[in-house]
């Protein structure tokens, strides 16, 4: 299978940055300045696979680029550069059938090759299916998928909003797209759960819904295939859109499916209700580490006491993580730590409107502010996991997307790839 070329009209300095990372992945970066640039290669190469527009400096010529992608047979997708203001515009023209994504600035390179990669091998595998071949694809998948053992981590305080839901996204963006991970995302909360809406995924095909469909069909799913891929990279999660009807959610059976789910990622971040019920205390005893974010306030201080309490009843005191949010705001970290009898392994500061703005464009503010200091809060507590998880500092895995990539680069001798490239910043 050959590996497509991605035709890029960026300005210069964003090109370079976002090539260079395109071709440690194995791809060919061509750059282009108008439909007629494009018209002219997609008719003279047959390998373009994706298209990356800047609609946002130039949106009346990004406009006949897009149709030069959808003209005369073609269905070639892009992945479009949006202002937010122009998005609900560039939705009305998007009615081909092939899936086009967009973005915003500021970005990480890194993160666009992540999205780069995630659409082409959707692509390639679809075309592959034609072959006969996609059967011989996804056991490669499967296989290699089999080399992970995933570490699962639980973000819970018996408090509701605290930010659980907040650091529980936007960590698992920060290990897939920081980290190169590959990250499921659960939403365990059947009441209140907001994870989908928050990361504007509407509709989720959810695991009560398919587990559902099984008792016709035989078929029992696992959480890797019914989990939808978000723009980030993450892979995510929702066991139910309503909290009536969830009698097929038994705890053991949810359990053992994140178990089985950890040899397909790296990281299994699950966002639990605010409750002590089976479902959770099952959960509890999975975990590898549990996330308790805390606010500085009374109330919330006297749950996360509480949870100490019960984790020593439950044998899992040990592997509580205490994070101090909004940690610029009301009670000092210190007393928050003298209180709850923990040390804050990470703090992370009030931003509340920069949370709301990324959520309302369906993103997470790692994709949507990565320069931000709440990031590199956020940030920092990925790296503190990791290094935690894995004594020494190794990382557990380049994440499914980059095994394929050294599988790849066996088979073409001479190529070097930088273990951990550079992170390009694009603003």
């Amino acid at each position: 299978m050959l590996r497509s070329a991605v035709a890029i009209a960026l300005p210069r300095d964003e090109f370079v940055g976002v090539s260079a990372h395109l071709s440690e992945a194995g791809y060919e970066s061509i750059e282009i300045h108008s439909p007629e640039e494009l018209e002219a290669l997609l008719a003279a190469r047959s390998d373009i696979g994706l298209a990356i527009l800047d609609s946002e400096n130039a949106f009346e010529q990004t406009l006949e680029m897009y149709a030069v992608l959808h003209e005369d047979g073609r269905n070639t997708p892009c992945l479009m550069a949006v202002a937010p203001r122009a998005m609900d515009r560039m939705r009305l023209a998007g009615q081909a059938s092939s899936k086009d994504e967009y973005f915003t600035r500021p970005y990480l390179a890194e993160s666009l090759r992540w999205r780069v990669e995630a659409i082409l091998i959707r692509m390639e595998t679809t075309n592959e299916a034609s072959d006969g071949s996609l059967l011989k694809t996804q056991a490669l998948v499967d296989g290699l998928a089999e080399d992970l053992h995933g570490r699962v981590v639980v973000v819970f305080n018996p408090k509701g909003g605290v930010g659980k839901t907040t650091i529980a996204m936007n960590l698992a963006a920060a290990m897939q797209l920081l980290e190169g991970q590959r990250v499921l995302l659960i939403d365990c909360d059947t009441v209140t759960g907001h994870i989908a809406s928050s990361l504007g995924m509407e509709r989720l095909r959810t695991v009560v819904a398919a587990w559902t469909e099984g008792l016709n069909t035989g078929i029992e799913e696992s959480f890797a295939t019914i989990a939808t891929r978000h723009s980030s990279g993450v892979s995510v999660l929702v066991l139910s859109q309503s909290p009536l009807h969830t009698q097929i959610l038994e705890p053991r059976r949810i359990v053992e499916a994140i178990s089985t789910a950890r040899r397909s990622f790296n990281w299994v971040f699950v966002d639990m209700h605010p409750d002590y019920g089976p479902l959770n205390q099952e959960i509890f005893a999975l975990a590898d580490k549990i996330i308790v974010p805390v606010t500085p306030d009374v109330p919330c201080l006297r749950a996360a006491v509480q949870f100490a309490d019960v984790a020593v009843e439950l044998n899992i005191r040990e592997r509580l993580a205490l994070v101090v949010n909004r940690a610029n705001s009301g009670i000092s970290v210190s007393d928050v730590e003298r209180v709850v009898r923990m040390t804050a392994v990470a703090r992370v500061r009030s931003a509340g409107m920069l949370f709301m703005r990324a959520s309302n464009e369906g993103q997470s503010a790692v994709e949507r502010f990565p320069t931000a200091k709440v990031v590199g809060d956020i940030k920092a507590l990925a790296e503190w996991l990791t290094d935690t998880m894995n004594p020494g500092g190794a990382r557990m895995g380049s994440g499914l997307i980059r095994v394929l990539n050294r599988a790849w680069a066996r088979r073409r001798p001479g190529r070097s790839r930088s273990r951990h490239p550079t992170r390009s910043v694009v603003t």
